[in-house]
């Protein structure tokens, strides 16, 4: 395959190292020249406002895939755990990319290290619920930024609650103060994986993003898909849902592991 790829992409330095990863990828294994099409989204504008109070699914990818429908961008590279919980229309999840690190972790101290009534500063639903019930002496406090910003603002004797992965695509795993295990906190639903999208009418650009589909993560994450749209959840509920496969049968069903908030 040669000619040109058009990716579109959120302009954090996050969602364009993700974006350039793949886009490493598709040159290599495809030959295409690759360009990048950087989209604001809702999200990104709306920095002072909580992501469950912004309403709705996919303030960070509408206006991504938009690019994409309306032929500014051949595909569209998202963080998974960002995608509504149903298809959009006339789009292909085509890729669904290995998976990294799905897991929560906590920066500036340990979870055994937060003195008595800390802070900790979180976005999330999902993670302040669950930290909650872990350790009802905590307070919190909201934050939204990039990882830079939200690096910055970890509080005195407290700490701040990420995505692993998001640390690891850009160097930045040694700020980890620990890893909550799965029983301590289930993950966001695709989270720590890079989907990737195009029309479905696009075969050269279905048949291009097929060489990147890693079938085991594809499994995982479309079964935690599947239990958010049961539920018809996004940000502003405390859902979380983390799928793994039977070592034994790879090829095989899942397990499903899955957390509500009341």
């Amino acid at each position: 395959m040669t000619g040109l790829l058009r990716i579109a992409t959120r302009g954090s330095q996050q969602a364009l190292r993700q974006a350039e990863t793949a886009g490493a990828l598709l040159a290599e294994r495809t030959g295409a020249e690759v360009k990048y099409v950087i989209v604001q989204t809702t999200g990104d504008q709306r920095q002072d406002v909580p992501l469950h109070q912004i309403g709705g699914q996919g303030v960070f990818v509408k206006e991504v895939q938009r690019a994409v429908l309306d032929g500014r961008a051949d595909l569209a590279a998202h963080s998974a755990k960002d995608l509504p919980s149903t298809a959009a229309d006339g789009l292909d999840l085509a890729a669904f990319c290995e998976r990294r690190s799905p897991w929560d972790v906590l920066v500036g101290r340990s979870l055994v290290d937060l003195p008595n009534g800390a802070t900790v500063a979180t976005g999330s639903v999902r993670r302040r619920a669950q930290l909650m019930l872990l350790r009802p002496d905590l307070q919190f406090v909201e934050l939204r930024g990039n990882i830079q910003t939200r690096l910055s603002r970890v509080p005195d004797d407290g700490a701040i609650v990420m995505a692993e992965a998001a640390l690891q695509i850009l160097g930045l795993d040694h700020r980890v103060a620990s890893r909550f295990t799965l029983d301590e906190m289930v993950p966001q639903a695709g989270q720590g994986c890079v989907a990737l999208e195009c029309r479905v009418d696009d075969e050269r650009t279905r048949a291009a993003l097929a060489l990147l589909d890693h079938p085991p993560t594809r499994r995982c994450v479309e079964a935690e898909r599947a239990f958010l749209a049961t539920l018809g959840s996004g940000c502003s509920l405390p859902i979380g849902a983390y799928a793994e496969p039977d070592p034994a049968v790879p090829d095989g069903p899942v397990s499903l592991r899955t957390f509500v908030g009341v």
